[in-house]
């Protein structure tokens, strides 16, 4: 009988699982990723699995060869978004630019705290809180805690409500969360919105070119979502394939989720970890507003900084809400979705620096 080979790892392993298949149905925390993820950890985790092989092939071919998955996912996501709160106030992507600071900073932290190069780099994106971001650049740099970084990534952009608000607060006076901005938003015609996703595209190709896969993919969903020609593939691509492509992800990264590759000391660190560069990021789009307001004569709420994470739309939700908190007639969603998606834009473009910066420093 098999379960005479079965090893103590596996049985934690089944439990672990058994955690992230409650928390998908239960809390509803990320279901379309942590389900498929915790069965298929059970799977992997069978004494003997036959389906073992099958996830490990489907892992090759998804996600370790190609990159497949997490691009065919982006395509969707950029089909999902709508910039045109950014594109009506475009100096709103400085904050997306700054809420990236956590990447670096837990780069530096995991560093100094031992890990290789390469995997303090792909614990570090975790700050991007976006997980196909995430799961490229670890893949890229053939990080051995892809598992844990997966995990720690899905689970802290589903803890956003949990984790943001603490933060915010600490980081933020009562009479700073009241300040009222209006918002001026233009209207956005069409060639604009169109040209958009193409130029960032061109630009963000040429600055930083490991991103130019993961940019271009993102954009070209939008292109489709904008063009106004491709309704119905549009549709497709943040439905059906995103649904689709999201399943498949979850199960190929379960079949990194063996014993000996997750219950080690490092989880719990990488974990840590990504709660510092979570945070982090949190507090330096914060902080940039802040900065901001010594200069600016029409006061900006800092706390649409805080939604530069790219957690979309669940981080602009919530600086609404704590808004609304403070006073009811405080309406900051639209800035704060405006940020949320250059979040979105700038996530990346630090995944191909992070990137270009591990391949220049030999890592």
């Amino acid at each position: 009988m098999n379960v005479l080979n079965m090893e103590s790892g596996q049985a934690v392993m089944w439990l672990i699982g058994g955690v992230l298949i409650y928390l998908a149905i239960a809390k509803k925390m990320e279901p379309a990723l942590l389900l498929p993820i915790g069965f298929g950890a059970i799977l992997m985790n069978l004494p003997g699995s036959g389906a073992a092989a099958v996830l490990r092939r489907l892992f090759e071919l998804g996600i370790a060869e190609y990159e497949l998955f997490p691009l065919l996912l982006f395509l969707g996501i950029g089909a999902m978004i709508d910039f045109q709160p950014l594109l009506a106030n475009p100096k709103l992507m400085l904050f997306g630019a700054a809420a990236q600071f956590g990447i670096f900073f837990t780069l530096c932290l995991a560093s100094l705290l031992g890990f290789p190069l390469k995997d303090a780099a792909s614990i570090a994106v975790i700050g991007a809180a976006d997980g196909p971001t995430s799961i490229y650049v670890a893949t890229v740099l053939e990080s051995r805690y892809l598992p844990a970084i997966l995990v720690a990534a899905y689970s802290y952009m589903a803890l956003v409500p949990i984790i943001q608000p603490p933060v915010i607060r600490l980081c933020t006076t009562s009479a700073e969360r009241k300040i009222r901005m209006d918002y001026k938003g233009k209207p956005v015609s069409k060639t604009t919105r169109i040209l958009f996703p193409i130029l960032v595209t061109l630009v963000a190709g040429l600055a930083a070119p490991d991103a130019a896969a993961l940019i271009g993919f993102l954009m070209f969903g939008n292109l489709l979502r904008e063009c106004g020609v491709l309704d119905s593939l549009s549709d497709t691509a943040r439905n059906v394939l995103a649904n689709l492509v999201t399943l498949l992800l979850g199960l190929s990264v379960s079949a990194q989720m063996t014993a000996e590759a997750f219950l080690r000391p490092e989880t719990l660190m990488i974990l840590g970890l990504g709660l510092v560069a979570f945070i982090m990021d949190t507090v330096g789009g914060i902080f940039l507003a802040k900065f901001m307001n010594l200069f600016c004569r029409e006061k900006l709420n800092p706390m649409i900084g805080a939604a530069g994470i790219s957690a979309f739309p669940m981080s602009a939700r919530v600086v609404h809400k704590l808004g609304q908190q403070e006073d009811k007639q405080n309406y900051l969603l639209m800035q704060a979705v405006g940020v949320n998606v250059s979040g979105q834009i700038a996530s990346v473009i630090a995944g191909g620096l992070i990137l270009a910066l591990v391949r220049r420093m030999g890592g």
